[in-house]
């Protein structure tokens, strides 16, 4: 039976001796002055505590300098079973100190006392704050409870999955990209083999220049996962490693996000010049001649003063601006005036109203009918000289003054007479086909002028050289004859009901932009109108 007094120090000093900090011989119990053996009260003064606390901080000096149990006074022990002969100034026979029993239950009552005693359990807010533990524990003895310090950062990343991040690699002057695959991405050299006779368009990795860069992404073990190539901001590679470990190659087709630019002019030269002034590119002020001369005479018809805007839509991708389209152009000139929009449905141009700028094209130029004397033949024998002369167009035998129409809608480029072939005129149509009408009586038209489909421009004849009053009547397609009666001529394309309807639906905002005069940039899809005034280029 162990007699306990100040409780807290007491399992302290035994577990000490137990674990050979001190001998058991010299097991110190720090005791108040008025103590004396037998269980102390719960109700314990706490000054008394107070002084057992500095006792014991004497007795921790004592044990340090080992002085035995006989040379303490009997203030300062507690008769316990292996320390029965302590008295004041007696003498103790270290040979009968035998190690102390505690059970369960002292040890269990010491804690509680000890805890009541300290004043650990009081509402009191000083004696709270100035509790604190006895004894400082050392690392070296929290390494006999734990296998070392636990760090957090370690402990996340041994419980998250891996997650391959995309890096990036710059070719630098030098590189190939076999030593690069096998000193960067784990690749062996027939899988550098392989994958480049996988590829689409190898040159992308054998014909490398300094600054070319790729992206990519390694497994744990540093092989290539995947591997991303763009041959600019749309198109490009990516190369991948499937669940069998074999590299497979994909296309990349990014779409980027529609744009539109409004861009304003005035002409004070050339189209041309006058077009870049506003900060059109070459291929976009191409586009936009490609357009109007259909209808419009660069040479003729343009004027010092007149007006244009042209609408562009682009693909805005990384801040890039791609695959540039007309969709709307105006031109307000001297001479004419001309707005046409893109139709989506047939990426076609139209008028506001629905007419093609391609409009029907009739197989003959005139009314009634009329003999073919002398079909197309490039290896016809001459009537006269017998000698193969080659016949570029087709001659219908028909009365001086039969009335002759355009076929198509275009421009007069020509008037003249010629010693063979008579008066003359050649005519531009707005799909870039040309006619030819020879040996005519009267000319109707002037160079120039513009003329529509059916329009009457001159009367048939027997002018220049010729067997016989005849129309001779010649198509050309790109500056070459062709066989009028069997060459392939645009049908009508003008837009009709539900057709008309949503081209004009679409159209409206496009109209509507070029009519604010506005210029700069919008995103398509916020359906704004367009701000700024950066590419004004009147």
């Amino acid at each position: 039976m162990v007699t306990v007094l100040g409780a807290h120090k007491i399992l302290t000093s035994v577990e000490d001796a137990r674990q050979g900090h001190q001998n058991q011989d010299t097991v110190l119990v720090p005791l108040g002055e008025d103590a004396s053996p037998g269980v102390p009260s719960i109700a314990l003064d706490r000054a008394p505590v107070a002084e057992a606390i500095e006792l014991a901080s004497r007795a921790r000096d004592a044990t340090r300098e080992a002085i035995p149990l006989s040379e303490l006074t009997a203030s300062e022990i507690v008769d316990v079973d292996f320390a029965r002969a302590a008295q004041a100034g007696g003498e103790v026979d270290d040979a009968e100190v035998t190690a102390p029993q505690i059970d369960d239950t002292a040890r269990h009552l010491a804690i509680v006392i000890g805890t009541i005693g300290n004043g650990m359990l009081a509402d009191d807010e000083q004696v709270v704050a100035d509790a604190t533990s006895y004894e400082d524990v050392s690392s070296d003895e929290l390494e006999l409870f734990d296998d070392g310090p636990i760090v957090l950062e370690d402990e996340i990343d041994a419980d998250e999955p891996y997650v391959p991040e995309w890096l990036a690699y710059t070719v630098e002057p030098g590189d190939t990209f076999a030593i690069m695959a096998q000193e960067n991405l784990g690749l062996g050299y027939s899988e550098v083999t392989a994958l480049l006779e996988t590829l689409p368009e190898p040159r992308m990795l054998t014909h490398w220049r300094a600054g070319d860069r790729f992206e990519y992404q390694l497994d744990e073990q540093g092989k290539l996962l995947s591997m991303r190539m763009m041959k600019n901001a749309r198109d490009g590679y990516l190369v991948k490693r499937d669940d069998e470990g074999a590299l497979d190659v994909a296309t990349i087709e990014r779409t980027g996000e529609a744009t539109q630019r409004l861009y304003a002019g005035t002409i004070s030269g050339s189209f041309a010049r006058s077009a870049q002034a506003t900060g059109l590119n070459s291929a976009e002020v191409a586009e936009l001649s490609h357009v109007l001369e259909k209808k419009l005479d660069f040479r003729r018809d343009t004027r010092r003063g007149d007006r244009f805007s042209v609408l562009v839509e682009s693909d805005l991708i990384d801040g890039e601006d791609l695959d540039p389209r007309v969709l709307a152009v105006s031109y307000e000139g001297s001479r004419m005036d001309l707005t046409l929009v893109r139709n989506a449905e047939d990426n076609r141009f139209y008028t506001p109203d629905g007419e093609s700028l391609d409009p029907a094209f009739d197989r003959y130029p005139f009314s009634g009918h009329y003999r073919i004397s002398s079909n197309f033949n490039l290896r016809r024998h001459h009537p006269v000289t017998g000698r193969i002369s080659p016949h570029k167009g087709t001659d219908f035998a028909m009365p001086s003054g039969t009335p002759v129409d355009a076929p198509a809608d275009g421009r007069v480029e020509l008037v003249g007479n010629h010693p063979l072939a008579g008066r003359y005129i050649v005519i531009r149509h707005d799909n870039g086909y040309k006619t030819r009408y020879l040996h005519l009586s009267k000319p109707l038209v002037s160079r120039g002028e513009r003329v529509t489909r059916g329009e009457r421009i001159a009367l048939s004849g027997n002018t220049g050289r010729s067997t016989g009053a005849h129309l001779h009547y010649e198509v050309m397609v790109n500056n070459t004859q062709v066989d009028a009666m069997k060459v392939e001529l645009p049908e009508h394309q003008g837009l009709s009901g539900d057709a008309l309807v949503a081209f004009q639906r679409e159209a409206e905002p496009m109209l509507a932009a070029l009519e604010s005069g506005e210029t700069g940039t919008t995103v398509a899809s916020t359906g704004t109108e367009p701000s700024g005034a950066s590419d004004d280029g009147s």
